[in-house]
């Protein structure tokens, strides 16, 4: 499972014209599923979200989390984050999950967020979605539940 986390001031995401997830201050995820991924993967990479400390102190060092600092949460399914561009000029797929077991371990990832008392936003799975942002920093961290397991 992969991520791409951004620090942002706001952001959203609209399907067909139509705003469905927005917030403040906080986090957006992009989020791509692995064949081979787990709940375990979900899991990890949920508390690694909710923990990273990315905001800053008092001081200005990033050392404060998304929980701490009262943020939000905006996921957004991603599944182009699984391509491969070793070979050619146009990206494999072949590593992504199959959209079934993908949405089951997106929704899993929102829900294990939910739980820790996040608020969050989501894009709609298999969906075109323009999402917008403005990112906080620039901050941004990419985290993959395979480099560990």
């Amino acid at each position: 499972m992969r991520a791409v986390v951004q620090r942002v001031k706001t952001s959203r995401v609209e399907v067909d014209g139509d705003e469905v997830g927005r917030i403040g201050p906080g986090l957006l995820v992009l989020l791509g599923v692995a064949q081979g991924d787990e709940e375990k993967d979900a899991n990890y990479l949920a508390d690694k979200v909710a923990n990273l400390r990315i905001f800053p102190d008092d001081a200005g060092q990033m050392n404060r989390s998304v929980l701490e600092t009262g943020g939000a949460v905006l996921v957004v399914s991603q599944f182009t984050l699984l391509g491969d561009c070793r070979k050619g000029r146009r990206p494999s797929f072949a590593r992504a999950a199959r959209p079934e077991k993908a949405k089951e371990l997106y929704e899993s990832f929102v829900v294990y967020l939910r739980a820790k008392g996040l608020h969050v936003e989501t894009g709609r799975f298999q969906e075109m979605m323009d999402v917008y942002l403005v990112n906080d920093g620039p901050v941004t961290i990419l985290l993959d539940s395979e480099k560990i397991f």
